[in-house]
């Protein structure tokens, strides 16, 4: 049988170790100590802000409730906005929108014309595929890119980066788009397809009116 004294002694060993007064300090939880460093943090940053504020009022405890509420939805926002650009320019830096010889040699004009079919068809992906293409060498004819079967969107953008700024920002949206639903597997819906569909037009509209063509010059690598 264990002798009671040397129990009793090892149990008093055990409850003044570390590791339990910090879960037990005072008879509160962990999340409890927490919680009160939390408010101590939060009450000090408010009086500096505001010279008015009472700790102690009554109203206190539902000003920092939400004051912390702010502060954790803001944290996750910008986790998730983080998170979400890493993930396109990941997208951007890897992957080729030209993918055969002759999507390189048709004209802007055929492809804006196959999109304008798919839409019609409610292929919603297709469109969107000959749309961001038909704007791609949309800008090779304007001479604000090279466009080749062996650049990704992230060299596109570079390229018009040392053109326009905005211009750039502008691709950078809507190649970020076009890669999601090309290669993430994103299901395009109606409303979404005709916001990126008035955004690329935009660029056509703005510089001149589109003219039937033929396809491109066969030599395109």
């Amino acid at each position: 049988m264990l002798n009671s004294k040397n129990a009793r002694e090892e149990l008093e060993n055990i409850l003044s170790k570390k590791e339990y007064t910090v879960y037990h300090k005072g008879g509160k939880s962990i999340f409890e100590i927490w919680w009160d460093k939390a408010q101590k943090w939060l009450a000090d940053h408010l009086e500096k802000w505001f010279p008015s504020f009472e700790p102690a009022g009554s109203a206190a405890v539902p000003i920092m409730i939400i004051a912390i509420a702010v502060v954790i939805i803001g944290l996750s926002l910008a986790a998730f906005l983080i998170i979400r650009n890493r993930k396109r320019n990941r997208l951007l830096r890897n992957q080729k929108p030209l993918k055969s010889r002759e999507e390189m040699n048709w004209s802007y004009q055929r492809h804006l014309t196959e999109a304008d079919n798919q839409e019609g068809a409610g292929e919603y992906t297709l469109s969107t595929r000959h749309l961001f293409l038909a704007l791609l060498l949309y800008f090779d004819e304007k001479e604000w890119l090279t466009a080749r079967i062996w650049k990704t969107n992230w060299e596109y953008y570079d390229e018009l980066r040392k053109v326009n700024q905005q211009y750039a920002d502008r691709f950078y949206l809507l190649a970020s788009f076009f890669d999601e639903v090309t290669y993430g597997e994103r299901k395009v819906q109606r409303d979404e397809y005709l916001q990126f569909r008035s955004a690329a037009m935009e660029w056509f509209e703005e510089n001149e009116p589109i003219q039937p063509q033929g396809e491109r010059r066969a030599d395109r690598n």
